[in-house]
């Protein structure tokens, strides 16, 4: 007869079957919203009133549909479009990425905007008295200064989207939440044991970012006069 698992076994077994996905969920959610946050944020601040209203509008919009009906539109109502990324678990993982990322993206860009907002307009001005045109103004003058007054938001922003990817087990993708899930049907008496794990990773790949990076980042941008509260 084979010996059930314990707790131990269990948080091994998630570490090594659910928590990758759940980090590479993260991690590509991040870059998509990043990238698409970034060129919505320039939008917004640079672009003719056309872009803007389209920039605002995707903020808007992205940021009052729940995470939850995302996932559902393109993992079930819109599958076939992620067919390249194979069959099953590939296609959703496929679709989990893009509803984390554009969601993301509609937060990342307000965070961008504002970091750009921060910014001395003087600094454009003075760019291109001394020969940039705006693209290479933003490029070496704008765009590095607002990535820095940037980070603290950022790094909740980090925090938020890790704690999202809990939902994607709604669409069957098999990271930590969907492990966890399957043990705690096995072994229901061990159940608020294997949520309390789930509950300490959670913490764990969150609670550092914010505290150490996002809230030293603060400090030192206070210190320089550049804002980052009290």
């Amino acid at each position: 007869m084979q010996e059930s698992p314990g707790l131990f076994d269990i948080l091994i077994t998630i570490m090594i079957h659910g928590l990758p996905t759940t980090l590479a969920l993260t991690l590509a959610a991040l870059i998509i919203g990043l990238l698409i946050g970034v060129g919505l944020a320039l939008a917004r601040v640079y672009g003719p009133i056309e872009l803007q209203w389209v920039s605002r509008g995707y903020e808007k919009i992205l940021r009052g549909i729940p995470l939850l009906i995302l996932l559902f539109m393109f993992g079930i109502g819109l599958s076939g479009l992620f067919a390249w990324a194979g069959p099953g678990t590939g296609s959703l993982f496929a679709a989990a990425v893009v509803s984390l990322g554009l969601r993301s993206a509609a937060y990342q860009s307000e965070i961008f905007r504002g970091g750009i907002m921060s910014i001395d307009p003087g600094q454009m001005m003075a760019a291109q008295s001394v020969g940039m045109n705006m693209k290479q103004a933003t490029r070496h003058i704008i765009l590095p200064q607002a990535f820095r007054l940037s980070l603290p938001g950022w790094t909740n922003e980090y925090a938020v989207v890790i704690k999202d990817t809990s939902l994607v087990i709604a669409i069957g993708v098999h990271e930590i939440m969907f492990q966890a899930k399957a043990f705690s049907l096995e072994q229901p008496g061990l159940y608020f044991g294997i949520m309390l794990v789930i509950a300490i990773i959670y913490f764990l790949f969150t609670y550092p970012i914010t505290k150490y990076v996002g809230a030293s980042m603060t400090t030192k941008l206070r210190q320089l006069g550049l804002g980052g509260g009290q």
